[in-house]
């Protein structure tokens, strides 16, 4: 891309790796040194492109003004306007019109994305403190950009994206230790902000943490329903709050999915018990045995439900995706991983552009039905292996072929060739062939 090449040169430039030109080796005017010797002949503010324009074509500041203003609409008509004036400008101060119409070309290339100066600054100023933030608190940084873009599912898997590459440990939620943002504790773990459970409001976050602050951590899910106002907490939240993991730490002993089947179980109950116990405290009657669903002594209430079955490592982990919109516990892949190397040479977070074909494995994470131009369908999947999502894009020949392959919780295993993505920075894949993970099966091994 051009901004790209833009800033190697400035840099390269700068460095006295490259030749400092005004603005190009080839396409020059010593006339345009005082104005772009503070950037290394690189032409990088607005108030540039109207100075050239001054002095090159003898514009008033007006004009120039218009100028720049036309070059960022980039209307092929007025530009064309433009070329004419400035080029006739251009004679009259008696520079070769063939001559100012390539440094034209080179000005309109970089006007299309230049800022003015001061807004360049303050840009540039932003840059460095957030990468400074970023290089020295990592944590706290991550946790401040998840915390500012929580509500944005997409963002949220991006960023733990980033901080699993970046060995940042990500804790899952926990009533008795999370807030309403992301946090990060005294050993630089990022915990997960209960605001970023869907479903999960800041009123029902207040209710938690004004209970947890008032009378400690809780100790099982009666004395959390007990505890916190329930009029900020319903049987819907209950649950997003189980499925979360965010009430793993209270649950009864065992795996994860266990200790969520069980609490699932108990919701009911633990809701009953809590009502039970604030219309007692109203009318003033006390248990006959002294006992408070807030007490820890009491033998955990969970015993009558330790009979079901736990549920499966594929449930548990769908739970977390439907309320926090990304894998936490773990990743359905984990089941294939031994199996992958026969398939794949690269994981997505390591493919680069190439026009070799490449295949890659995943999981079906969302699928967008697209119309094309020429009125075919074609679909968007996008694949996850753990290690990163790519969009992959299934042109409609290859669509009719593979559609019944093409379903949500799928494992797909696909050839076909990797781009850049200008628009991510990342890379996107266009499909040729499509597998199952038991087609794969027959062809791999």
């Amino acid at each position: 891309p051009l901004e790209s090449g833009m800033v190697d040169d400035f840099v390269n430039r700068k460095h006295g790796r490259s030749r400092v030109a005004y603005p190009d080796e080839k396409f020059q005017h010593h006339s345009l040194k005082p104005i772009l010797e503070p950037t290394y002949g690189v032409i990088v503010y607005q108030e540039q492109v109207m100075q050239i324009a001054q002095i090159l074509a003898g514009y008033s500041l007006g004009e120039a003004d218009l100028l720049r203003r036309a070059m960022g609409k980039k209307k092929p008509e007025e530009m064309a306007k433009q070329r004419e004036i400035f080029e006739e400008g251009a004679k009259k101060q008696g520079v070769d019109p063939n001559l100012a119409i390539k440094i034209f070309d080179l000005v309109e290339k970089f006007a299309g994305y230049g800022f003015n100066k001061s807004h360049s600054a303050a840009y540039a100023f932003l840059a460095y403190q957030t990468a400074y933030l970023k290089a020295h608190y990592l944590p706290e940084f991550m946790a401040a950009v998840l915390s500012a873009d929580m509500q944005n599912t997409d963002k949220v898997v991006r960023l733990v994206q980033e901080c699993n590459h970046r060995k940042v440990k990500l804790l899952s939620p926990d009533i008795n230790h999370s807030y309403f943002i992301f946090t990060v504790s005294g050993k630089g773990e990022i915990i997960y902000g209960l605001g970023a459970i869907k479903g999960l409001g800041e009123g029902p976050v207040e209710g938690i943490i004004t209970a947890r602050e008032k009378g400690g951590n809780f100790v099982d899910l009666f004395d959390f329903c007990s505890r916190v106002d329930a009029k900020k907490i319903n049987k819907r939240t209950l649950e997003a709050l189980i499925r979360s993991g965010a009430m793993d730490s209270i649950g009864p002993a065992g795996e994860p999915g266990y200790q969520r089947t069980v609490m699932l179980l108990a919701m009911s109950e633990a809701v009953k018990t809590a009502e039970q116990h604030v219309r007692n405290e109203t009318i003033g009657i006390t248990d006959l045995f002294g006992e408070k669903p807030n007490d820890p002594a009491i033998e955990c209430k969970y015993k009558k439900f330790n009979h079901i079955s736990s549920e499966t490592s594929k449930e548990r982990l769908s739970g977390e995706r439907d309320t926090l919109g990304l894998y936490l516990s773990g990743h359905p892949v984990d089941e294939y991983s031994d199996e992958l190397g026969c398939y794949i040479k690269r994981k997505i977070f390591e493919l680069k552009a190439e026009k070799a074909p490449q295949t890659v494995a995943g999981l079906v994470m969302d699928v967008r039905m697209v119309r094309t131009r020429s009125g075919d369908t074609m679909a968007i999947i996008s694949l996850d292996d753990k290690s990163a999502q790519i969009d992959v894009a299934v042109f409609s020949e290859t669509y009719k072929e593979a559609r019944e392959k093409i379903v949500k919780d799928e494992f797909l295993v696909i050839e076909g060739q990797i781009t850049a993505d200008n628009y991510t920075d990342g890379v996107k894949m266009r499909a040729d062939k499509i597998n199952t993970l038991y087609e794969a099966r027959s062809k791999y091994l």
